[in-house]
């Protein structure tokens, strides 16, 4: 009867391969789940409403990428209720107006959100021009965005 001889460094290979197939198959993505498709009752496109009570509200998205949908909109002077809400499946993310930058401070913020939550602030602005906002934990990668105020 022949005898089988199986090396350390066969077990340790075939290990390996078995576990970057599986790090490979990990990577793939579902044809029929589109990251850039928004939910249907979601505007991404920097529309802003105006609810019964006269506030504008807009509706800013962030996933595993470092962009905010969108990435800019209008609103008049008044009061402004924005939502953040995250479609991310793994990163963290928040959203505040950037310090020093802009015709005024606005000190509202949303802290951090993990995937699948949101937020809303609501906030006053009466100076026209472009606030700068940003994730502060992604700026560095280019996750910022205006808001352009106007007159009513």
């Amino acid at each position: 009867m022949a005898e089988l001889i199986v090396s350390r460094r066969t077990v340790l290979l075939t290990g390996l391969a078995g576990v970057g197939a599986m790090a490979l198959s990990a990577c793939g993505s579902d044809p029929d789940e589109s990251s850039d498709d928004a939910p249907a009752d979601v505007a991404v496109d920097g529309t802003v409403s105006i609810a019964p009570d006269g506030t504008q509200e807009v509706t800013v998205l962030v996933r595993d990428d470092y962009d905010f949908y969108p990435a800019a909109f209008t609103v008049t002077t008044g009061r402004v209720r924005l939502s953040l809400i995250s479609e991310a499946k793994e990163l963290t993310h928040n959203f505040r107006f950037t310090p020093g930058v802009g015709p005024a401070e606005i000190a509202e913020e949303i802290p951090i959100l993990a995937p699948g939550e949101s937020d809303t602030m609501e906030f006053p602005v009466d100076q026209l021009g472009d606030y700068q906002f940003e994730c502060s934990f992604h700026v560095a990668l280019g996750q910022i965005g205006t808001m352009t105020v106007t007159s009513a």
